[in-house]
């Protein structure tokens, strides 16, 4: 298998520390619009990096992305970029008939008279609609392949197959107690799609409604998470696993929340108070004349760069999916999750933990997909595929995940 990786920032270098330990494949392009960045994440990787060659691309010109896939003779197209660019790398793959997968699907629009009420454009809408012509050329598009979505799902299908006869509600949760040294505010992910996810109308599934949609931060509870993290608060928040889960799994419900916290959802809702949340370009003076620059981009500029944070960062991450439902006509409710230790994930990968977290999950999906135990056509989520192998793999990673009954 040969590999373009495009996205060279956090999560795009973590794929690089954790597949270089892997021999599924053969050579991975590492495809960064700053090219000096795409080749530190290859120099980082020592003796392993012969397997790693780094090249420079915009994202946003697919016509470009097809050209070096062809250049280089990748069989699979993983984009580790913000959802800005799913669609144009999607495209490219596409158009090199060769296979793809991302971390978050294509973006969403409100509806324009009822947002916080009905469905718009929803997330990936305009990646199933392209489901026949993948389908036609024989390849895999491999949509929400991180850890949410991603990991996620891949629990939702776990419990469908293994653990309940009859599902309630599948119902994301994710939750954290890390801190991070000398910051007020430093998110661990991508800012950008801090504020996409965040401040989009979230949406819920309900088996007898379709999808919905309701206020930002709606609907607040506290989970109580794993392996010393304890109880966080958390709200409605837009997210993939609800677009993805019902495609393939029946349940009466399906809801996504993220425990935030206070500080966090105030920071949020001033940043789109000010207006400064907004992706459309404005005019600003300076010494040189007049420049456009989106108000979104400026907030990213500004702020610390999460893969960055590692050595500052203190704490766990935890992702997972709790399930609702009857197992041999008998209430059963679980949590499946996913921890990660800040501390393990810096000393063992020199990544920090919520990056770590993300990229682990589509090494191990290209793994299953190199050795042929997963297989599939068409636009499909990671529930379409059998959960074991996948959780099996993930254990062989000294990346271990557990299950705890409610």
């Amino acid at each position: 298998m040969r590999i373009l990786l495009v996205g060279a920032g956090g999560v795009g270098t973590a794929i690089t520390r954790i597949a270089a330990r892997r021999p599924f494949f053969d050579h991975m392009v590492v495809a960064d619009y700053d090219l000096p960045r795409a080749k530190a994440a290859v120099a980082a990787l020592g003796e392993h990096a012969t397997r790693f060659t780094p090249a420079r691309i915009d994202a946003a010109d697919a016509a470009a992305v097809t050209a070096l896939l062809h250049e280089h003779a990748c069989d699979v197209l993983l984009n580790a970029t913000d959802p800005r660019f799913v669609l144009p790398l999607f495209e490219a793959a596409l158009a090199a008939g060769v296979d793809y997968l991302d971390m978050a699907m294509s973006m969403s629009k409100p509806h324009p008279e009822r947002p916080y009420e009905e469905v718009g454009v929803k997330l990936g809408d305009e990646q199933f609609a392209r489901e026949k012509e993948w389908t036609g050329k024989g390849r895999l598009a491999l949509v929400g392949m991180g850890v949410e979505p991603g990991l996620a799902d891949v629990f939702a299908r776990y419990a469908a197959d293994e653990l309940f006869d009859e599902i309630e509600e599948i119902g994301i949760r994710d939750g954290a107690n890390l801190t991070v040294d000398g910051y007020e505010f430093a998110p661990s992910f991508s800012i950008w799609t801090t504020i996409e996810e965040c401040l989009n109308p979230p949406v819920i599934y309900e088996k007898d409604r379709g999808w919905y949609t309701t206020e930002p931060f709606s609907e607040p509870e506290v989970f109580d998470f794993p392996e010393g993290i304890g109880p966080v608060e958390c709200v409605n928040v837009e997210h993939e696993e609800v677009l993805l889960v019902p495609r393939w799994i029946p349940a009466r419900k399906v809801t996504f929340k993220y425990g935030l916290g206070e500080e966090f959802i105030g920071t949020l809702k001033t940043l789109h108070a000010l207006g400064v949340d907004s992706t459309e370009p404005v005019p600003v003076r300076t010494d040189q004349g007049t420049a456009r620059v989106a108000p979104r981009d400026v907030v990213a500029a500004v702020l610390p760069d999460p893969a960055g944070l590692g050595d500052r960062m203190h704490g766990k991450t935890c992702a997972g999916t709790w399930v609702k439902g009857l197992k041999d006509g008998r209430p059963r409710e679980v949590y499946l999750y996913h921890v990660v230790d800040n501390q393990w994930s810096m000393r063992e990968y020199g990544s920090q933990a919520v990056v770590w977290q993300t990229a682990v999950n589509p090494v191990i999906a290209l793994e299953l997909l190199a050795s042929g135990v997963w297989k599939g056509t068409g636009v499909l989520g990671p529930e379409a595929f059998e959960p074991r192998p996948f959780l099996d793999l993930l254990v062989q990673y000294d990346s271990p995940w557990g299950i705890r009954e409610q």
